[in-house]
This record gives structure tokens, C-alpha cells and sequence, in this order.
């Protein structure tokens, strides 16, 4: 009688193999997503559906890949993502565009908040990938080729002559919507290249935050004695390659500095997790809904701290632009429905109410959130109390864009409340599926009512323990 006998090696083998078989998958849907010219145009939510779920055999694969080795595979991994994703112009968003178009106006000395983009005072500083002359069509309108930027092309004219003009920047009569700690990013990532740069210099930047972030957490789950090869639901994730590699989305940076800001205060250290969180709040506003969830360890010097960074950043840009540093933010709030609902704003509270009911009561609930998790929270629940704040404050005021959810990613991932993944699935829905009344409102509110419903079963999974259910009762 024999025994076998497993072989070391074979086990070794599977092990990298697996995972390298998955991450080869993910390379390729996202090859398959950014490809120019793609005929396909559902290229992009088809893809990133698949490649969630080709994201969780790969993070399941990989834990059976050694802890000394864990980290350089997955920083291996999100570098080879990151390339793929940098292979081609943005693809679902020409947000950038107005980023590099804020950089080059202030490398020229100028206020972005001074001059819409279609303003002609700038017209020698506008680079031939960002703008064109149009032609004039039959019925009046301006016209625009095909492809002419790589991404998307917007129609417009000259401010003052009225000319023909086509850009690759959305609203381009319009000042820009970003606060001064995302134009500080904008000048640095331009400065560092000449105008004829295109939208590569920030792709590079969203990659190289983007894996900053993988850094940290992998140090933090290292410290805390956690499983390491869950930091690939970040550094792997369709949500961060598209978003904040391809489409260079200014969120990562502002996830980055959120994620600082625990670390440091988990440290105790209020002061510099305030800074950091300051200036994550003035890089681009929302990471505003986790405050609650960090007022634990001398709540009065980080909110000192928070709130003199943020004056700190906005005050020379106050100087130049005065009350013109707000920017097209009233209006943006207006046109996606915060200041009174509709659309699929306030999505989950339109299923049970109308008029201005799902402005309140959304108001309500996201307060409610707000207080309850503010006096629960700690050092050692800070993570979850996170998670929970941002994921049910992106759940019911339910914003049209995935990006938003590159705040909440990291945190799902520390407390593994992997529910909350719901969450941006539902943002994904409601941005990248195309919009064909009346069916795409039902559309919208039920990926938000099953987002939903995966939170709520998440959280009575999570406690069910504590309740004393031990299983499903007759």
C-alpha cells in the first residue's frame, strides 16, 4: 500500500497560477473596456460587472499565496492593471479634461475660477487636444468630427464671437466646480509636463495614488494581523482601474487623504489626521459625510485642525478669485438634484414618498446616521463606524457617479463589511446604464433597493450572534 505524498513544489505552483489566471482575465476586460473606438457601447458596465466577479475568485485565490510574498503579488497585479487601464484616453468620463484645462490656465498665471473655458481671452494657451475649431451644420449648430479627442466631444461656441468651437471639457461656459485643494493637484501634476502633454500625466498620477493607497492597506492589515491579500479588493478592483487610473478621477485623492486621516487619528494623533482630513475635504467636498465617524479623540483640535487646513488651502485662491472660488458648485448642485430632489437623487426614499419628502426625509435619515455612529465610534471600530457612514450616506443621497465611491472602497476593505460593495455596484447602475424612460427609473431604484437589502442583510449576518440566533428557526 502507498501513500501519496502532496508535492511542495505543485502546491507553490497553484498557488501564484490561479491567481495569475484571474488577474490575466482582469487585464483583459479592462483592455477590452478603454479600447478606443469600441463599437461595443455597453463595453463598460458589461465589463465591469464581470470583472467584479472575476475580482472575487482572485481575492480568493489569493489566499493561499504566502504572507511574505502576498504584497509584491498584489502590487505586481495593480501595476499590470494600471497599465491596461492607461492604454487608452479616458473612457467614460472627460472629467480630466477640465482638470488639464485648470492646470494649463494656472501655469499661465491665471485664476481657473477667472475664465469659462470657452472663453476666447485664453485662446492662445488652449492645446489642439482639448480644443477645436467646429464647423457651422445646416441647422445652425456647431459640428464635430468624430473621435476627435479620444473621448468624448462636446458642441459649443466661442464665448463673445459666438465662433464654432469643439472641447473635449463638459460645460465649457461654465467656471470650474473643483475647490482650490483639487486645484493645487491640478497645477502639480501639470507643471511636471508641457501643455501638449494629454490626459496620460493624470492617468499616472491616479495610478501611482491609487497604489499609494494599496500601500497603506497592507501596512494596516499587516499591523493589525489581518488577512493581507483582501488589499487586492482595491488595488485590483474594476472600480479603481476605471475610475481612478483611466478616468483620472481627482476622488482617489481625496480617498487617499480620508485614509491618512484614520490612520493618524487611530495613532492619536488629532492634529494630523485634522490636516488630512481638511485637506481631503477641500480637494473635493463630500469626503465632508465621514466626519461624524472621526470625532472620537479630542473632537474640538481635530475639527480646529480640519478647519484651518481647509482655510489654509482655499485662502489664496480667496485672495485672487474672492466669492468666485465657489465656482459652478451652486449650479452643480442644482443640475444633479441635491438642493430638491428628483432624478434618481434621494433614489430609496422616491419609493415610498413624493414632492419634497425625499429631500427631508433622506436629510433626516443621513443625520440619523450621523448622530448614532458618532456616539458608538472608537479606535477599534473606526473602520466599520467608517464604512457605514459613508456607504449609507452614498445609499440615500444616491449620486449619479461611480467615482463618489472611491471614498468608500478602502474602508470596506479594513472592515471587510463587504455588503457595502453593494453600494457602489448600485452608483454604477445608475451612472452607466443607459438612460431609456420609463424604464431606466425603475432600473435605478431597484439596484438601490437591492443595494439595500444587501446592507441590511450584511448587518443582521454580522450581528445575528449578538441577538442570540444561532440559524434559521421553524
Amino acid at each position: 500500500m502507498s501513500v501519496h505524498v502532496a508535492d511542495p513544489a505543485t502546491g507553490t505552483f497553484r498557488a501564484y497560477a490561479v491567481p495569475g489566471l484571474f488577474l490575466l482575465a482582469a487585464v483583459g476586460l479592462m483592455l477590452w473596456m478603454v479600447l478606443p473606438g469600441n463599437a461595443f457601447a455597453s463595453a463598460p458596465i458589461v465589463g465591469s460587472c464581470v470583472s467584479w466577479l472575476v475580482l472575487i475568485a482572485a481575492v480568493r485565490s489569493l489566499a493561499r499565496v504566502s504572507r511574505r510574498r502576498i504584497g509584491a503579488v498584489i502590487m505586481a497585479g495593480a501595476l499590470l492593471l494600471g497599465l491596461a487601464a492607461v492604454s487608452g484616453p479616458p473612457r467614460t468620463s472627460n472629467d480630466s479634461a477640465r482638470y488639464d484645462w485648470d492646470g494649463i490656465v494656472q501655469m499661465a498665471g491665471t485664476s481657473p475660477y477667472a475664465y469659462v473655458p470657452a472663453d476666447e481671452t485664453l485662446a492662445d494657451h488652449r492645446p489642439a487636444w482639448l480644443f477645436r475649431a467646429g464647423t457651422v451644420g445646416p441647422d445652425g449648430k456647431t459640428l464635430c468630427p468624430a473621435g476627435l479627442f479620444g473621448t468624448e466631444s462636446v458642441a459649443t461656441s466661442e464665448y463673445r464671437s459666438g465662433a464654432p468651437l469643439c472641447t473635449a471639457i463638459n460645460r465649457p461656459h461654465v467656471p470650474t466646480v473643483y475647490p482650490p485643494g483639487a486645484e493645487i493637484y491640478f497645477f502639480a501634476v501639470r507643471a511636471a509636463v508641457p501643455d501638449a502633454a494629454g490626459y496620460l500625466p493624470f492617468q499616472l498620477a491616479g495610478l501611482l495614488i491609487s497604489a499609494a493607497v494599496t500601500l497603506m492597506l497592507l501596512k494596516i492589515l499587516a499591523r493589525a494581523n489581518q488577512p493581507l491579500h483582501v488589499a487586492a479588493a482595491w488595488g485590483w478592483s474594476p472600480l479603481v482601474q476605471l475610475e481612478a487610473v483611466n478616468n483620472a478621477h481627482v476622488d482617489v485623492l481625496a480617498a487617499a487623504l480620508m485614509l491618512a486621516a484614520g490612520i493618524l487619528l487611530v495613532k492619536g494623533q488629532p492634529l494630523r489626521s485634522g490636516a488630512a482630513f481638511g485637506a481631503a475635504v477641500a480637494t473635493k467636498l463630500i469626503p465632508v459625510i465621514a466626519a461624524p465617524a472621526l470625532l472620537f479623540r479630542r473632537p474640538a483640535a481635530f475639527i480646529a485642525s480640519a478647519a484651518g487646513t481647509f482655510a489654509v488651502l482655499y485662502l489664496p485662491y480667496v485672495l485672487v478669485a474672492g466669492t468666485g472660488v465657489v465656482g459652478f458648485l451652486p449650479g452643480y448642485l442644482a443640475e444633479e438634484g441635491y438642493s430638491h430632489g428628483g432624478g434618481v437623487r434621494f433614489g430609496l426614499a422616491q419609493l415610498i414618498s413624493a414632492g419634497p419628502w425625499p429631500l427631508l426625509l433622506s436629510t433626516a435619515a443621513v443625520a440619523g446616521v450621523a448622530v448614532a455612529l458618532w456616539r458608538t465610534v472608537d479606535a477599534a471600530n473606526l473602520w466599520k463606524r467608517q464604512t457605514t457612514m459613508i456607504g449609507l450616506t452614498l445609499l440615500i443621497i444616491s449620486p449619479g457617479y461611480p467615482w463618489y465611491a472611491l471614498i468608500l472602497l478602502p474602508f470596506i476593505v479594513l472592515s471587510r463589511c463587504w455588503e457595502y460593495v453593494a453600494v457602489i455596484l448600485a452608483v454604477d447602475v445608475l451612472y452607466m446604464v443607459p438612460t431609456v424612460p420609463p424604464y431606466s427609473e425603475g432600473v435605478s431604484q431597484g439596484a438601490l433597493a437591492a443595494a439595500a437589502l444587501a446592507v441590511a442583510a450584511g448587518a443582521w449576518w454580522r450581528n445575528r450572534w449578538r441577538y442570540g440566533y444561532s440559524g434559521f428557526r421553524p
